[in-house]
């Protein structure tokens, strides 16, 4: 985010703030017959607790600790939220990130103890900030008074710096707070929750042992929180809205979309279908994107990433004469290693609290607030923006003269499998470009960490996921894993065996850490890894072969395919792991071509 795009996001997010403390006091004396009150009281724990309840939470995730098991009290005596106890705290962190993915328009909950479980924590919580995922981490620490007399407490760094974790997780959070003012304690949960909402970045709230059993009005409950979007300034709005048109006008109407991250994780997916049905611009998604747009809908192109597309989505997407893009986020692996040639004056870009059109930037121009008003203006030009030509996204399952199961076989194979409104899980490397070229069906999620991408994420994430899938009536949830990758957080299995989860995990097991090899070091020993028994996990983690969880080994791509084919094992009644023997040097097409751009870049060659 840029300095004037910052500055216009904070004075935005503090009007949000006064709004809502002024609709607070006009509330706080009244209640349902207009008659004034004496204001109810609770805890502070039980305060922050039916926030997250009032916004539709129903999970939370974490490890236990003793400077967080009084407010967990509190968590589990609620009727309405489930605590979701995990093997570490990394994978809880990566657990509610996955919760909150899946779960638009929701945030994920993550609860530690203070230093040693919250430090865990926090690579997942880098990235969910990195990859605009609203998580709020919840962490308990010791009790005002021992931070101010700071005694040398287990946990601590025996320095008397009790302050260190919180200046630590600043740097990835967007909001944070410290409850040791019994008086603001319930407005900066509100504000820090807001925050986290409306920016769809982590947030990080400190609550000490004593400060979550004081008593404070409830009051301020009978206010929902505005998570919506600050207003647009009407006459820049006005302005960045004709000049759009210009610029559709003098492209003839050789218009594209490009569609990305940030348009799912910032609440506009709804906005994106009403201008792609109602203006019939082709439109196209970077790999973070995918899934923002339904695969089945007949004007979408497939996948865009500069060098590594299709020729044909490739020629199509740059030579448009203008390209509208939404929600961009430009990273490496999102780009074909920065590769997209799109000529900044053949594109308009729209983001959460900011539009760019050519070389104008226009801070604090949302697009939630900005596109049902270009879809209106943008719709008269439907007849000739169907006058252009949409490549059909498919992948047909190629021929092959072996029974060896190929990724270029792999992929569109499994793309068969899917279902409407199944959620698919790609982990980094490997699965994530395998799935890339892979259209799924109406309604299907597609999860993946591209830009922050901690190997083993999708396990811990595929737990949160599925919950989120039961709270919205979504079909299965699919995992595709590498054999290196899953070793790192394979514990949350057992957590979904807990929990009487049912995801089917495809491992790939390719002895090692196939996105490495491509990189650098194809043959060092430093990229091989352990062969786990991989059918024997289920029943080690809890499971019961074949009554609570099923295990399979397929070599051929007969053996898959019958698998894939089996009613049975598609209706996902269990947990399954399906362990796939695949070529310890094969990779899907996109994987290469950009670990050959990576490669350069990276230079892993001395000077001569």
């Amino acid at each position: 985010m840029s300095g004037s795009n910052q500055a216009v996001a904070s004075l935005q997010s503090e009007v949000t703030k006064l709004r809502h403390e002024l609709t607070t006091v006009k509330n706080a004396g009244h209640s349902a017959n207009g008659s004034t009150i004496a204001a109810d009281t609770m805890y502070v724990g039980q305060y922050l607790v039916e926030r997250l309840v009032q916004l539709g939470i129903t999970k939370m995730f974490g490890v236990p600790g003793d400077f967080n098991l009084g407010f967990l009290d509190f968590v589990e005596d609620h009727p309405k939220i489930d605590w979701v106890g995990n093997c570490n705290e990394l994978n809880a962190a990566y657990a509610a990130d996955g919760y909150a993915r899946v779960n638009e328009g929701k945030l994920g909950v993550v609860l530690t103890t203070f230093g040693v479980g919250e430090l865990s924590a926090m690579n997942g919580i880098a990235g969910a900030f990195s990859e605009h995922v609203p998580v709020l981490h919840i962490v308990g620490v010791p009790s005002t008074s021992q931070q101010k007399a700071k005694p040398m407490l287990h946990h601590t760094l025996g320095d008397g710096r009790f302050d260190a974790y919180y200046k630590a997780a600043q740097q990835f959070t967007i909001a944070h707070t410290n409850l040791v003012d019994i008086q603001t304690a319930a407005a900066e949960i509100d504000r820090v929750i807001t925050e986290c909402l409306v920016m769809a970045r982590p947030a990080y709230l400190m609550l000490p042992t004593d400060i979550a059993y004081m008593r404070i009005s409830a009051t301020r409950l009978r206010t929902p929180l505005n998570i919506e979007p600050p207003p647009n300034e009407p006459e820049t709005e006005e302005f960045v809205l004709d000049e759009i048109i210009k610029l559709v006008e003098a492209a003839q109407n050789d218009v594209i979309i490009l569609v990305d991250a940030c348009g799912i994780r910032h609440g506009v997916r709804h906005e994106v279908e009403e201008l792609v049905h109602r203006t019939g611009f082709p439109v196209y998604a970077a790999p973070m994107g995918k899934t923002l747009i339904d695969e089945s809908y007949h004007r979408y192109g497939g996948i865009y990433v500069g060098e590594i597309s299709h020729e044909d989505i490739k020629e199509k997407v740059e030579s448009a004469k203008l390209i509208l893009s939404i929600g961009g986020l430009r990273s490496d692996f999102n780009t074909g290693n920065f590769t997209y040639h799109i000529p900044t004056q053949r594109t308009v870009e729209l983001h959460s609290d900011h539009a760019r059109v050519q070389y104008a930037m226009f801070p604090g121009i949302g697009m939630k607030r900005l596109m049902p008003k270009l879809t209106a203006r943008l719709q008269p030009y439907k007849e000739g923006a169907f006058q252009l030509e949409v490549p059909k996204f498919e992948a047909p399952v190629p021929k092959e003269d072996n029974d060896i199961i190929t990724h270029t076989w792999l992929w569109p194979r499994v793309g068969q499998f899917f279902k409407p409104k199944d959620i698919v899980v790609a982990e980094t490397g490997t699965s994530a470009f395998g799935v890339l070229d892979v259209p799924l069906p109406a309604g299907a999620i597609y999860v993946s960490q591209i830009l922050w991408g901690s190997i083993g994420w999708t396990v811990g994430s595929t737990l949160g996921a599925a919950f989120a899938a039961q709270d919205r009536g979504m079909n299965r949830t699919i995992l595709f894993v590498g054999d290196g990758s899953l070793q790192l957080t394979v514990q949350e299995l057992s957590v979904m065996l807990r929990h009487g989860l049912k995801p089917i995990i495809f491992v790939l097991n390719n002895s090692g850490y196939t996105i490495e090899r491509y990189l650098h070091g194809k043959t060092r020993k430093y990229n091989d890894i352990s062969n786990w028994k991989w059918t024997k996990l289920l029943d080690t983690l809890g499971g019961e072969e074949g009554k609570t969880s099923k295990s399979y080994t397929v070599r051929t791509k007969q053996e898959l395919s019958d698998l894939l084919d089996d009613p049975t094992f598609a209706a996902a009644e269990t947990i399954q792991l399906v362990e796939m023997i695949m070529e310890k040097h094969d990779a899907p097409r996109a994987l290469q071509v950009q670990a050959e751009l990576s490669a350069k870049t990276n230079r892993y060659t001395a000077d001569a």
